[in-house]
């Protein structure tokens, strides 16, 4: 993806950092889960699980990092069985629209949220404060804080980086600040 995005994104003009969190957002556990979705692995995977164990398979595929490291394992056979020319060309098209989504709408709520303080001279600190359901679909709750102690937000989400991401945007909202971009 780096390959991809490098040349295409002029490196000298947008900044080694925003590629970084544009890669970052296209390539993420959401949007590989997006692709998996796209290109039919749910399904397969289900096909191939015994039925004794298929409500088992529903619920362990409609996990997020589950169907990630999925496509990263079918991008790591379609590498060893067709060469890095042909899977790193399959791979921009399986994520071309997640790339143009984070070209167009980049979203990094804690980076935003980070830079904000900063000007104020505080930090944002992260901390979960429940989670429920079991380990194959757990769901977080993260509260954000200032260094000084002081509550944000509180957000919830699929997984941590989820839940912080919401808590960011939420402090942001409330705090009346766009997220730069």
């Amino acid at each position: 993806m780096t390959a991809h995005l490098y040349p295409r994104l002029e490196a000298e003009r947008f900044g080694a950092g925003r590629l970084t969190k544009i890669r970052a957002q296209a390539v993420s556990g959401h949007s590989c889960r997006i692709v998996a979705e796209e290109l039919g692995l749910v399904e397969l995977l289900l096909a191939a699980a015994p039925p004794s164990a298929a409500s088992a398979a529903a619920a362990v595929v409609a996990t997020e990092r589950v169907l990630a490291s999925v496509i990263e394992a079918v991008i790591g056979a379609c590498y060893l069985s067709f060469g890095y020319e042909r899977t790193a060309a399959a791979v921009v098209d399986a994520f071309a629209q997640r790339i143009e989504q984070a070209l167009s709408n980049p979203v990094d709520f804690k980076s935003a949220l980070q830079e904000r303080l900063a000007r104020e001279n505080e930090i944002v600190c992260y901390t979960v404060i429940e989670e429920h359901g079991p380990p194959h679909a757990r769901t977080f709750t993260v509260e954000a804080r200032t260094g000084a102690g002081r509550a944000l937000a509180k957000g919830a989400g699929r997984s941590k980086k989820h839940a912080e991401q919401e808590a960011a945007r939420l402090a942001l909202g409330e705090r009346g600040a766009g997220v730069p971009g």
